[in-house]
């Protein structure tokens, strides 16, 4: 199918871009944030309080 590339904040930081496909659902799409590499180092060791995802434009996650 056709993919989409997704922004991802860390904190209202840029912190990578994720593809998915553009049926992809909230959960596939926060699941595939949060296994990206470059995001990833910005959120291990720390909490993920809220992670949003929004219309497959942007994934915000929020961290503690």
């Amino acid at each position: 199918g056709e993919q989409v590339v997704v922004p991802v904040q860390v904190n209202g930081k840029l912190r990578g871009r994720v593809s998915v496909s553009v049926d992809a659902s909230d959960a596939d799409i926060e699941a595939s944030a949060l296994a990206e590499p470059s995001v990833r180092q910005h959120v291990e060791g720390r909490t993920v309080r809220k992670v949003i995802v929004a219309k497959r434009r942007l994934v915000s996650i929020v961290v503690q």
